[in-house]
């Protein structure tokens, strides 16, 4: 990409770890332990450690790729590598979309928490759970402040990420402490229905519609910002694991600091867990408790940390946008670069207008947005195994910095279990997404006709299995089990086994799929290949992103 960030290599191993940590925490951890706990009671914690275990298998398997094709905003680009332009524009939507909806969606977190303010004007920003017209006008204001503070330069981003994301980590670990001291009950983790009071299918749900996969999200951005780091191939895959391990247990310390925390007096007047719907958890729990200092710590934190983490959110979309605009199916203005800033000015401007269009259409509050664009996240998950797996047999002595372990075994569990978690996600949020997905298809048909490309079904014949598995699934999810918001028709179990097992047959098709597109001359995996350790890639001035070429220094 033909930007003065990525030919610098700004990016240091520490600036990338709190990139990550910053995008991890945003306002997951404000909502994301209130939610779980209503949907899955004590068992949430199982559900975060299921959500580190998944989002970590995608992100190994995004590190492989990534480090070999150090490009930012490569998650877009990954499918047109491995299986050519189609699939390339598919999936680089479902990513796009994916990650430009977190800017809006911070920015009502920060909204939402204002409104436990003790002022007259701030109560009046959100009202039965959802935002005013006052409340609206203040997530477009911080939508707008956060999108300015990319304006610029990457280097600002890594600065000012920084010094947030130490702020941010700092705030939570007191509020743990604060919490836990004020008072412990170990009986609410057993008692109010139990454990799992709901059962194991709730534990599954609260994955990824209570803010869990949602929260651990801030991986992508470590891989779309990674190729601007000094030395990708090792600071990609360290930076995921640094990032994903602090904050699980961060994640993990903050909803034991919960659970133990709500009075079981409060538990018992609720009718147990799912009766606990506070508005703004952590802030509205520590007024309970009469810690004050601790609710304006709280409010200041709903602040900072949306804040943080959007400025990876929109410097993460933007590089997003410039790689599907490189590719065609975005008009080439997008990809155009500021001369001295290096920033893609077109590509942030179509970001924000997409930020107003959804806070104006769908984004009423926190809740409304996060289930819809968790499910969303977790199809763009779905082409990073594939991608290792085709890419292992089309380019076999394709230098690798880092190279995933036993990967011929892990990749195919790993887009197993992503689609399992898309499954979880429930109907109709499900059909939503795919819906969503399936509008990128006749724009990739109407682009290629435009380009004098008479063959479609040649160039569509690498997409196909993606196409198919979204209506499939969403199909089983329509018929699935009722906990899981289908009709009943697949009994419980059933379901499940039957979404597993059928995934594996949609990821060999898919690598299957993607050596013949490799075959027939389709993909683009000869784009940039990544530099021996001695190396740097470096681009020239005045080249295009296709005009490339690693040069030693």
């Amino acid at each position: 990409m033909d930007m003065s960030a990525a030919s610098t290599k700004n990016l240091s191993l520490f600036a990338l770890i709190m990139i990550g940590l910053g995008s991890i925490f945003g306002s997951g951890w404000l909502f994301g332990a209130g939610q779980a706990a209503q949907v899955a009671g004590p068992a949430a914690l199982v559900a975060w450690v299921i959500g580190a275990v998944f989002i970590g298998m995608i992100a190994m398997s995004y590190a492989e790729v990534g480090a070999a094709y150090p490009l930012p905003g490569a998650m877009a680009r990954f499918g047109s590598i491995s299986h050519g332009p189609v699939l390339g524009f598919v999936s680089g939507w479902a990513v796009w979309i994916g990650v430009a909806s977190l800017i809006p969606i911070e920015s009502i977190a920060g909204t939402q928490y204002m409104s436990s303010w003790n002022y007259d004007w701030a109560r009046g920003l959100v009202s039965d759970g959802s935002l005013t017209a006052s409340g609206m006008a203040m997530a477009l204001f911080l939508t707008f402040v956060l999108w300015f503070a990319c304006y610029w330069s990457v280097a600002l981003l890594a600065r000012a990420n920084t010094v947030l994301t130490l702020v941010k980590f700092a705030i939570p670990v007191l509020v743990v402490a604060a919490l836990i001291a004020s008072g412990f009950h170990p009986g609410n983790f057993t008692g109010h229905g139990g454990f799992a009071p709901n059962g194991w299918s709730a534990v599954m749900t609260a994955v990824t519609t209570s803010g869990v996969v949602f929260a651990f999200n801030g991986f992508q951005a470590v891989v779309n910002l990674g190729g601007a780091a000094r030395n990708p191939g090792r600071a990609i895959p360290l930076a995921l694991v640094g990032a994903l391990s602090l904050g699980l247990v961060i994640y993990l310390a903050l909803q034991v600091a919960f659970l133990g925390s709500v009075p079981p007096e409060k538990l018992a007047a609720a009718g147990g867990w799912h009766g606990i719907n506070f508005a703004s958890p952590f802030a509205d729990l520590a007024k309970l408790l009469m810690l004050h200092w601790v609710a304006t710590l709280v409010q200041f934190g709903a602040f900072i940390s949306p804040c943080g983490a959007n400025i990876a959110n929109v410097a993460s979309a933007s590089y997003l946008a410039q790689n599907l605009a490189e590719t065609g199916f975005f008009p080439k203005k997008i990809a155009e670069v500021h001369p001295r800033y290096g920033t893609a000015r077109p590509a942030m401007w179509l970001n924000l207008g997409f930020s107003v269009l959804l806070l104006l259409t769908i984004g009423h509050s926190w809740e409304a947005l996060a289930s819809v664009v968790s499910a969303a996240m977790v199809v763009s998950y779905l082409i990073g195994p594939v991608a290792v797996g085709v890419l292992r047999r089309t380019k076999p002595d394709l230098p690798r910095p880092f190279r995933l372990p036993a990967a011929s075994v892990l990749c195919p569990i790993t887009f197993a279990f992503a689609a399992c978690a898309l499954y979880w996600s429930k109907w109709p949020n499900t059909g939503k997404v795919t819906l969503l997905v399936m509008v990128s298809v006749p724009i990739a048909a109407l682009v290629l006709r435009r380009r004098g490309e008479r063959n479609l079904s040649r160039q569509f014949a690498a997409a196909w299995w993606m196409i198919g598995f979204l209506l499939w699934l969403s199909t089983l999810s329509a018929l699935g089990g009722k906990e899981f918001g289908g009709i009943g028709v697949l009994p419980g179990g059933v379901d499940i086994a039957l979404v597993g097992v059928s995934a594996l047959g949609f990821y060999f098709w898919a690598v299957r799929a993607g050596v013949q597109a490799d075959r027939a001359g389709l993909t683009d995996s000869d784009l940039t290949l990544a530099p021996e350790p001695e190396a740097e890639l470096t681009v020239l001035p005045g080249q295009r992103s296709g005009e490339r070429e690693a040069v030693v220094s």
